[in-house]
């Protein structure tokens, strides 16, 4: 199976594939008209439309990933968060109101329960459900199903149920689809990253995007690197005004060549994004001792993870 990715502009991306899996944004038409709206409105809001676009850093990626490929991924994601473990498909941080769940520790609340960060495992059980895999009977139901444990105690004690055990399973056997879930939210997210950067340096963060998706290895260094350090475009997520994300090492980026090349400087300007997060960091001492390891894994993006 393989996955053509096409982007032509915000919002309109594409995966194209040669079997049933396939996710497409799609365009659906009102079944009502709205009173008063007359047809000179409507062309001058299809004008606008177009004008905003035109306007819009033009968007042209085209890859294609092979089911081979997309798992690859998808382990080497597992190996980094979970260190490939089935038991670290599932865990629930100290300190947190959250379950941590899959190879990209996807954020699961119980019920009445939020936090800053975006709730994302809903979203990846009902993409995995339109996929046609099979879910854990617990997880079945209208609407999103809530974390069934609430608190980390409770999740704990719960260990050897039969829900963990098959929850265990369950993300054991969606590597792949999980590694889908992945891209797909990473290719959603570029219109995001390219309008929180500068106009001048638009052109390039979106170049150095193409240059690091021409290629599996360089689409794994994308994936992996927002699951680790972010998107880089929250304004809470700064050291003395200035990111670590994804937005952060493609502006430090420079190059014309793809491959090899690309990933090779998408490595080194991670690595200098990093160090500068700990300098820039007000308790650097504790920001320290991550570093080694931080830098470690981004060096392994140009040795082929």
């Amino acid at each position: 199976m393989f996955h053509k990715i096409v982007f032509s502009a915000p919002g309109l991306i594409k995966l194209i594939a040669a079997e049933t899996r396939t996710l497409m944004d799609k365009c659906r038409s009102s079944r009502k008209q709205q009173p008063g709206v007359s047809e000179g409105h409507c062309v001058l809001v299809l004008l606008l439309i177009s004008w905003m676009i035109a306007l819009w850093p033009h968007i042209s990626v085209a890859i294609t990933l092979s089911h081979a490929d997309t798992l690859r991924i998808g382990k080497k994601i597992w190996q980094n968060e979970c260190n490939g473990t089935i038991a670290g498909l599932t865990s629930w941080n100290e300190g947190e109101n959250f379950a941590s769940l899959g190879i990209g520790h996807f954020i699961w609340y119980p019920k009445g329960q939020r936090g800053p960060f975006e709730e994302s495992f809903p979203k990846l059980v009902s993409f995995i459900a339109n996929h046609g895999a099979k879910l854990p009977k617990f997880l079945l139901g209208t609407g999103e199903v809530p974390c069934p444990w609430n608190s980390r105690l409770e999740f704990l004690r719960a260990q050897q149920t039969p829900e963990v055990k098959q929850l265990r399973q369950f993300l054991a056997d969606t590597v792949d689809l999980q590694a889908e879930f992945l891209i797909a939210r990473l290719q959603d997210a570029l219109p995001k990253r390219l309008a929180e950067a500068a106009p001048s340096d638009q052109a390039n963060v979106q170049r150095q995007f193409e240059r690091m998706a021409s290629t599996p290895q360089g689409y794994y260094a994308l994936a992996d690197y927002v699951n680790f350090k972010g998107e880089g475009v929250l304004h809470t997520e700064r050291y003395q005004g200035q990111g670590w994300g994804l937005l952060q090492v493609l502006e430090g980026m420079h190059g014309s060549d793809g491959g090899a090349t690309a990933v090779d400087e998408f490595s080194r300007s991670a690595k200098a994004v990093l160090i500068r997060r700990v300098q820039n960091s007000h308790a650097q001492r504790h920001e320290s001792r991550w570093l080694s390891g931080w830098l470690h894994r981004v060096i392994s993006y140009s040795r082929g993870g």
